[in-house]
């Protein structure tokens, strides 16, 4: 059986997503696993044993004509099975196109009338939580395998752990400050204050190249200095090792969260505008989240988070960093 996943959406999606994989290979071990993503998001799949071939979709330059020329690959690879857990009208064409005799995929994406089989995306409130993201995704293939949970995974290879070592001869933890949407992001100032109350011995600042100037500001503005930037400097892998290797990681609502979860590493998650009741919590067995006690009016702001606070005030990310970060490290 030839099967096709399709998860075009950012980093951490890509992450929770690599549960259904190890599912299906759990109950198709001679299946053949693709795995369908945008140009960026590829290196995260690398070396994982139960992904046959990834296809790679670069959503940046000339998307239509190359959203074309993807839909014409995909029909060539004869897939018997497409699974779409990505919840847009791009994806969607993909799917319908693909000539695979089953198709399955989220009732929210606006082309799922044309799947074979569809189901319910359901996100939670502050009122009533509801299930993790990753058993969203799992229930779209529960009626050809079973309803137990099945962790996300990656890969880190021998070269990527050989990279890292050299950062570990001594007890550490990281920071990983940056979020694509601001209200996801816990400011520098807290971070700051955390950094310069803890007694760890070893700190290093984590993210893309493009979080380098934050991770900068922060190692700048801290007296300790055992503080470390390594944003820009490791690659995904890399990362996911060196968290691996952590006393604790502190992280954002955002990808590094969900590369602990695969990793199964120590992770303290900051909840800002967003909260933990949509279903991206940490799923770590050493994990916790830390987020306002207050009762705000306007949180949750959005599912994603957003480029500035709606109302002005960013009330949501006033958290006592010295006196709830500081226990864990």
């Amino acid at each position: 059986m030839k099967i096709l996943i399709i998860q075009t959406a950012f980093i951490g999606d890509v992450i929770l997503a690599t549960s259904v994989p190890e599912k299906l290979k759990r109950f198709f071990p001679q299946a053949q696993i693709d795995f369908l993503v945008r140009k960026g998001n590829e290196s995260l799949l690398e070396n994982n044993p139960v992904i046959h071939h990834i296809l790679v979709w670069n959503k940046r330059e000339s998307k239509l004509r190359n959203l074309l020329s993807l839909i014409g690959r995909v029909r060539k690879r004869k897939y018997d099975l497409v699974i779409n857990l990505h919840r847009f009208a791009s994806s969607g064409l993909i799917t319908t196109f693909s000539g695979a005799r089953q198709t399955i995929g989220f009732e929210k994406n606006p082309l799922s009338f044309f799947f074979k089989k569809k189901f319910p995306h359901i996100i939670g409130s502050k009122e009533q939580a509801g299930i993790h993201e990753v058993e969203r995704n799992l229930s779209l293939v529960a009626h050809l395998t079973d309803a137990s949970f099945q962790l996300p995974k990656l890969y880190p290879s021998k070269t990527d752990e050989q990279a890292i070592e050299k950062f570990c001869a001594e007890e550490f933890i990281t920071i990983s400050p940056a979020s694509v949407w601001f209200t996801k992001q816990y400011p520098a100032s807290g971070w700051i204050a955390f950094i310069n109350s803890t007694k760890a011995v070893k700190i290093f600042l984590l993210g893309a190249s493009t979080d380098a100037s934050l991770c900068n500001l922060i190692q700048s503005s801290c007296a300790s200095k055992s503080v470390e930037n390594l944003a820009g400097k490791l690659s995904l892998l890399q990362s996911a090792a060196l968290m691996n290797r952590a006393v604790m990681n502190y992280v954002n609502d955002s990808a590094p969260l969900h590369m602990c979860s695969a990793m199964n590493a120590p992770v303290t998650a900051v909840f800002c505008s967003t909260i933990p009741e949509f279903g991206f919590g940490p799923l770590s067995d050493n994990s916790m989240v830390i987020e306002i006690d207050e009762q705000l009016y306007c949180r949750s702001c959005g599912l994603h988070g957003k480029r500035n606070c709606p109302e002005g005030h960013f009330r949501c990310a006033a958290i006592d960093s010295i006196n709830l970060l500081q226990r864990l490290a």
